[in-house]
């Protein structure tokens, strides 16, 4: 092989070129301080509001603990999270930048969210059928007979054991 065919296997095709300020295809790019400050600002708050609600909902003691206990533990441990992360922001160097997949994430936590709403307006019926479409169907890419299936299947089994067998007083509309 002479040296000249050397160098034409060895080179790069213009082509396949990336600019330096592109990450590489597949790589998520760096976040920074900003976004890595959003990320713990995000559990301060959720932990904030989670203890003032908590707070209505009376802590009780140790020995008797009361309904808001257990969340009003949690939020605390959320609160010192967030205030952590925020603490590290300016050493962290492997933060990285809101993508698709973000908000795929912030779509979910909604969807918990109306659905803890929903669950106390009308029942867990329709709210997990149409909870489970959404995670099915749009996150997990399911087809329609396959989310349809499990959809009303999980939802009959959630409603057979813990309403039927353990008789758990969930608010429901379907009365057997």
């Amino acid at each position: 092989m002479t040296d000249r065919e050397t160098v034409e296997v060895d080179a790069v095709p213009q082509d396949d070129l990336q600019p330096a300020t592109e990450p590489p295809e597949g790589e998520i790019p760096p976040g920074g301080p900003a976004l890595a400050t959003v990320a713990g600002a995000v559990p301060v708050l959720l932990g904030l509001v989670t203890i003032w609600l908590a707070k209505g909902l009376g802590f009780g003691t140790l020995t008797e603990p009361g309904p808001g206990l257990w969340p009003m533990l949690v939020a605390v441990l959320l609160v010192f999270a967030g205030v952590a992360i925020m603490l590290g922001v300016r050493r962290a160097k492997d933060t990285e930048a809101f993508t698709r997949g973000t908000t795929v994430v912030v779509i979910a936590a909604a969807s918990l969210a109306v659905y803890a709403f929903l669950f106390e307006l009308v029942g867990f019926e329709i709210p997990t059928v149409l909870l489970l479409v959404l995670w099915l169907k749009f996150f997990g890419r399911e087809g329609w007979r396959s989310t349809a299936v499990v959809s009303v299947v999980t939802t009959a089994a959630v409603y057979g054991l813990f309403i039927i067998a353990l008789g758990v007083p969930l608010p429901h509309l379907i009365v057997f």
